[in-house]
């Protein structure tokens, strides 16, 4: 198989995909490297293909939902009653930035839409002995999450403010 059929077909699966695909996935499928799919990735990206990189592997960008930032403050023991009022009230959280002194934005990509990705960041977190982001500022940080309506945009901002974890 070309380079260009197996784009194609890279680019078929993550827009059909429900989870994100890892390059060692597609590198088994297609009998080539990690850096040889890296590489197409990047070529598919040069080209203008929305394809994002997730701690998980990558998606492509859809943007059925309408995208809202909100500014939180909350303890590293809250994190998962962040995630998780967020993920039950339908949306999702794509992904969370801190404003550094020095560097300015520091952002990282989450893409969490259920509870089980919330338990899986956090598990990794644990296991890889990294301090959240927003470490370097006092606990302050923005998500940037999408969701189905206004209505469930209403409802997360409320619940998030119920319990303390919204800044204003």
């Amino acid at each position: 198989m070309n380079g260009d059929d197996r784009k194609t077909i890279i680019l078929k699966q993550l827009s059909e995909a429900s989870d994100p695909i890892s390059a060692t996935t597609f590198g088994k499928q297609f009998s080539v490297s990690r850096q040889v799919i890296v590489g197409d990735i990047a070529l598919l990206r040069a080209r203008g293909e929305q394809i994002i990189a997730t701690p998980r592997g990558y998606i492509v960008e859809k943007q059925p939902h309408l995208t809202y930032t909100i500014a939180c403050k909350h303890t590293e023991h809250q994190l998962l009653d962040e995630l998780y009022t967020i993920v039950d009230n339908e949306c999702g959280v794509i992904d969370v930035t801190v404003e550094h002194s020095i560097y300015g934005q520091l952002s990282g990509p989450l893409y969490i839409f259920t509870r089980e990705d919330a338990d899986n960041f956090a598990k990794k977190l644990t296991q890889e002995n990294v301090q959240l982001l927003c470490h370097l500022t006092k606990d302050f940080h923005f998500h940037k999450i999408c969701c189905p309506t206004t209505d469930h945009y209403n409802k997360v901002v409320s619940a998030l403010n119920q319990k303390g974890f919204l800044v204003s």
